[in-house]
């Protein structure tokens, strides 16, 4: 039986629906901040997805937190297809993006950490991001308990 190899592209509006179940799950399991299909659609131009025969298999955004940084966003892969380097095609698609755009740094909040190692990044303290600090983690539940990982890149 021919496997067939997941294909990234910029996510599209009528892709909102399939992201939000992806990510729902995880952040049903507290490993992902959750994401309303509202703000699923107008973020839509961040999100690069990988699908495989049409059918989605995985998700991650980029969002820009200042001049040089932009973070990796709501990465996540489709139960049955981890493992299978989806993720790191997101990665470098998320990474070309960013080149395009000139910046510089990229940054991620993980518990993946060896993924994002294995991609080339590096885990650094996360108060070194007070774009972050200020712009998401106030709202979030596990503010003065977070457990994440940061990492950072430099391209």
């Amino acid at each position: 039986m021919l496997v067939q190899e997941a294909v990234c592209r910029a996510a599209k509006p009528e892709d909102v629906d399939t992201l939000y179940e992806l990510i729902q799950g995880y952040a049903e399991k507290g490993i992902m901040l959750p994401r309303s299909k509202d703000v699923l659609l107008r973020q839509i131009g961040t999100f690069v997805i990988a699908e495989i025969a049409g059918r989605v298999v995985g998700c991650g955004s980029l969002t820009r937190l200042g001049q040089d940084l932009v973070e990796i966003r709501s990465l996540g892969i489709s139960e049955g297809h981890k493992g299978a380097g989806i993720g790191s095609k997101l990665v470098a698609k998320l990474i070309e993006q960013a080149q395009a755009q000139g910046i510089p740094k990229i940054m991620a909040l993980t518990y993946e950490v060896r993924f994002f190692e294995r991609n080339g990044f590096s885990v650094v303290d996360k108060e070194i991001f007070p774009e972050k600090v200020w712009t998401d983690c106030v709202n979030c539940p596990k503010q003065h308990a977070c457990d994440e990982i940061a990492v950072i890149r430099y391209i």
